[in-house]
């Protein structure tokens, strides 16, 4: 009796909105960068609360749905990892004593770092801010975790990199499935009444329970590739391969010292954007030459289309605004901790943060109510 029931109330379900991964991917690291020009911490955690909003509302059911709670619980972690590398080792310094530890002195060798002595209000508050930096970026991945599909993103890669590519997800879905193998090892525990919180329980009940499941999945995927072929060698003619190679190394040279131009201030703006671009287009003119000499199809290729062009574009107004934001007010972006002041909330910034909630208005996934959980 059941069935039918079940089998109409999805028949009037509104199917959920899939985006390309690509795009959230290019979502999650342009903010990831917008995280990395600032460390103003009202931007930040409006960062990382756009971030979970978007996740919330947009993610599925998917095992690996619910990362963002595992990248953020790391997050808060760096922070203490950080905070407690200020009070042994030390940094920024300042005239607000908050207390005094045991302190060893340092020969010149060491210049710049100690072991104890005080802690300044000025200091711990400049260490904060950086671990809040990188647990933003560290949210950021993990958003892009919970909602980008490892197997749509595999078949989204170009032909040359596909070897490579299967190495990367696998090692980027490490983290959603040590999740969801947690989350049935304790719904399991559950159903048993096993409520016992001590560690040597933990252990024997949970954690090796999931490495143990862990390392089954890792042998079935590899015995899975092993029978589908890869590994496998291709002929390539000498020229192809290394016409092919020059391409791609000069592409990532000039990639490489693009990027060193604009972070540094001796080199031109327009010589690093120029050899930014180059580099860029050898490399992509090195992967169409070597996909063309792949054999690689595609079983219902993911389409590109308007939706995910407007979520790059609304991560990309989040690293905008930042970016014009630090030449109009370079103090809004980088507060000064000495003296140590409130910093204040850029009202550009905050918008183009807010404007890379823009997901949920064009990737909401529906929620089931009440009657059709129950009913299922």
């Amino acid at each position: 009796m059941s069935r039918p029931v079940s089998a109409s109330v999805g028949a009037t379900q509104r199917p959920g909105i899939r985006l390309h991964p690509v795009a959230w991917w290019a979502w999650a690291l342009l903010l990831a960068t917008t995280a990395s020009q600032t460390v103003n911490p009202w931007i930040l955690l409006l960062i990382i609360a756009v971030s979970g909003y978007v996740v919330f509302l947009c993610r599925g059911d998917e095992p690996w749905s619910g990362a963002w709670r595992i990248f953020l619980f790391i997050g808060l972690v760096a922070i203490s990892i950080r905070m407690l590398f200020y009070l042994i080792f030390g940094g920024s310094d300042g005239t607000t004593v908050l207390f005094e530890l045991p302190s060893i002195a340092l020969g010149e060798w060491a210049q710049g770092f100690r072991l104890g002595g005080a802690v300044t209000a000025e200091g711990a508050t400049a260490a904060a801010y950086d671990g809040l930096r990188l647990a933003t970026l560290l949210v950021c991945i993990g958003a892009a975790n919970s909602l980008a599909s490892p197997k749509r993103m595999l078949r989204s890669m170009p032909a040359a990199l596909y070897e490579i590519s299967v190495a990367i997800v696998v090692a980027l879905s490490v983290a959603p499935q040590l999740v969801a193998s947690t989350v049935r090892v304790n719904r399991a525990r559950a159903l048993r009444g096993d409520t016992k919180r001590n560690p040597a329980h933990f252990m024997r009940t949970v954690v090796s329970p999931v490495l143990h499941e862990a390392l089954d999945r890792a042998l079935a995927l590899a015995a899975a590739m092993s029978a589908r072929g890869y590994g496998r060698s291709a002929d390539i003619p000498p020229k192809s391969r290394a016409l092919t190679s020059t391409l791609l190394l000069a592409g990532l040279i000039g990639l490489c010292i693009g990027a060193y131009g604009l972070l540094s201030a001796a080199t031109a703006a327009p010589v690093a954007w120029t050899l930014l671009v180059v580099g860029v287009g050898l490399a992509v003119g090195g992967l169409i030459f070597a996909s063309r000499r792949v054999p690689h199809t595609r079983y219902r290729p993911d389409p590109f289309g308007a939706r995910e062009w407007s979520v790059v574009v609304a991560g990309a107004c989040a690293l905008a605004a930042v970016i014009v934001t630090a030449q109009l007010n370079p103090v809004g972006v980088w507060p000064v901790t000495d003296p140590l002041t409130m910093p204040s909330l850029p009202l550009l910034a905050a918008l183009g943060v807010l404007a890379a909630a823009w997901p949920v208005v064009v990737a909401a996934q529906p929620k089931q109510s009440n009657f059709e959980e129950s009913a299922a």
